[in-house]
């Protein structure tokens, strides 16, 4: 079975026959979740619907989400890792909850895909002080393998929250206890006593049924959402394989035209590299997709940390001309059909990788040039290694990748503390992650009132700079905590003063109205006759939520909104600053 004919099964299981309805994919920047960087699973763009807002399609819903991971990057280039995958699931909001979720699970699996349900093997959550064994999954799994005609025996595994326990994305929100489909790939079913599934070559995860009945809060404390959800994630790259009975989800069609592109470019043939050269570019095109552009800060970083990674597994493997853009190419070329955005934005897509790449070269030139001042102290101080921070200094400085400091320093004859190189890495890596878990703490997924002004404040600068720059003017992403909003938005030049003072006045004149802010449900084709922002180069649902402020502005918005602009007090513009090219970003408050 191909990759899209397991996207289109997936979705027409759950419309047809159990009245799900099929909703549009997310951006890779979590709109209403702040907490993270990315959307690195499919309930992010459902949070505020998890915590009880009605969604504008139902309670039963179902979707295959584009999502981006960097914990493991690390590890991709062996048989499972990548950093953008897609995941499909459906979900039940205050709906159906354990026992219909298995049971759909386990027909998909059997009925629709196939699959032998002797090699099915599933886990559970044990229990803790937050939260009591789940018992109702066991029972489940013990009817619906008996349904099936196989000895539940030796079969459903109890695991801690480590395995079976997902969320919340962020520090805080929806979260809970889930159940996990693992498939026994080996040959030889006696031995399986011996193994357990969460840690073995033998069994494949496919499929994960969350039962988000939590919302863990700021102190620690677990407390009972108000409805019972079910989230659901079936990775298609892994199911595909699967299906496929290929090893690994590089040797499938998703990835085939990718890399036979880069062998094709290649003189040496390092099959780490040439992996983790097609991860890294076909999630980088999916990110400059979505309008997100390199930089040295947040999601631009990541952006560029794959586009330069992938640079230098190219130079290993002998690719000496500038071939990203070439790789990106084929990348919309085989998944045009499912995102079109990705031909919409080829030229953007194609330009920012030409643009980047030369950026790198130029910086490997410079590297190189403090490469040779390094190798002079060497030599004056007699010595042989050049030390972790040293080289280091190169990557953090110039990008420089440590197999050139390797190669350059063979060349002359000395080498290189690699695990000195490692250690100040993984100094950089926690300060790093300390200070993201600081910046990305809290946000709107905690649905506080703080986070709730600050967001329905968001659409007044929006509108605001929209008539003090112009109608170019659009949302290029946005992070607010209790303390501050930060706005990013498309532009190309610095605001003057005078600029910033009549964007403050604005919003300021828009609160002392004491405006009522409303909500309707609208077709997407009626919210755009109306004059409604929203990010129309992505898709939506049949259905969305338009909020309105007065007479003053109306957007698309899944998000928490206050009754009135006069809860708002004052808005006042802390900064303005470039977050990357062509694109601004502003930070302000508003009084508490």
């Amino acid at each position: 079975m191909l990759a899209k004919e397991l996207r289109r099964k997936y979705i027409e299981f759950f419309v047809k026959k159990y009245g799900h309805k099929e909703i549009d994919g997310s951006p890779l920047i979590p709109e209403n979740d702040p907490t993270v960087l990315f959307t690195t699973a499919g309930m992010h763009p459902l949070v505020p619907y998890l915590l009880g807002e009605p969604h504008p399609e139902g309670k039963r819903l179902v979707d295959c989400q584009k999502c981006l991971r960097t914990d493991d990057i690390d590890e991709v280039g062996d048989d499972t890792h990548l950093t953008f995958f897609e995941m499909l699931g459906n979900w039940s909001l205050g709906d159906y909850f354990k026992e219909e979720a298995i049971n759909m699970s386990m027909e998909f699996l059997v009925e629709e895909l196939k699959l032998d349900p002797r090699r099915l093997y599933v886990s559970v959550f044990n229990g803790d002080e937050d939260a009591p064994k789940d018992e109702c999954s066991i029972r489940c799994w013990e009817e619906v393998f008996k349904k099936k005609g196989v000895d539940s025996s030796g079969r459903i595994f109890m695991y801690t929250k480590k395995e079976n326990w997902w969320g919340p994305a962020g520090t805080t929100g929806p979260c809970g206890p889930c159940t996990e489909m693992y498939y026994f790939v080996g040959d030889d079913f006696s031995v399986i006593g011996d193994y357990h599934p969460a840690n073995s070559d033998l069994f494949v995860e496919i499929w994960n049924d969350v039962f988000m009945e939590y919302n863990k809060k700021e102190d620690g404390r677990f407390d009972k959402l108000i409805q019972n959800n079910v989230d659901t994630g079936l990775g298609l790259e892994r199911v595909t394989a699967l299906l496929q009975k290929k090893k690994s989800h590089y040797d499938t069609e998703l990835f085939s035209n990718i890399i036979n592109k880069i062998k094709e470019l290649s003189t040496n043939d390092i099959k780490g590299s040439i992996r983790i050269i097609a991860d890294h570019l076909r999630a980088a095109t999916f990110l400059l997709c979505d309008k997100i552009t390199p930089s040295n800060v947040d999601q631009g970083y990541i952006l560029r940390r794959l586009i330069r990674r992938a640079i230098r597994h190219g130079h290993k493997l002998g690719i000496e001309k500038r071939f990203t853009h070439i790789i990106s190419e084929i990348v919309i070329n085989d998944y045009k059909d499912p995102y079109i955005a990705l031909l919409e934005n080829k030229d953007f897509i194609i330009e920012q990788l030409q643009q980047e790449e030369q950026k790198f070269f130029e910086a490997l030139k410079h590297g190189e040039k403090e490469f040779r001042k390094l190798l002079s102290k060497l030599i004056e101080t007699e010595r042989k290694v050049l030390s972790g921070e040293e080289s280091f200094y190169l990557y953090e400085t110039y990008g420089f990748p440590i197999e050139i400091t390797q190669e350059l320093a063979k060349e002359n004859g000395i080498d290189v503390d690699i695990e000195g190189f490692k250690e100040s890495y993984k100094r950089h890596q926690d300060l790093s992650r300390k200070g993201a878990e600081h910046k990305f703490r809290g946000g709107l997924s905690d649905n506080t009132v703080e986070t709730t002004k600050l967001h329905t404040a968001t659409h007044l600068l929006h509108k605001a700079l929209r008539m003090v720059l112009g109608d170019h003017v659009e949302q290029r992403g946005s992070n607010i905590t209790a303390e501050r909003l930060r706005f990013d938005f498309s532009h190309d030049a610095k605001l003057t003063p005078d600029q910033l003072k009549e964007v403050e006045e604005i919003v300021n004149d828009v609160i002392a109205r004491a405006l009522p802010v409303d909500v309707q449900e609208m077709t997407v084709d009626e919210a755009k006759s109306r004059g409604a922002i929203g990010l129309f180069e992505h898709k939506y649902s049949e259905k969305v939520k338009v909020y309105s402020i007065g007479d003053f502005s109306m957007e698309i918005c899944g998000g928490p909104h206050i009754k009135n602009t006069k809860e708002l007090k004052k808005f006042r513009i802390l900064k303005e600053q470039s977050s990357s090219a062509g694109v601004r970003r502003i930070k302000a408050v508003i009084e508490k």
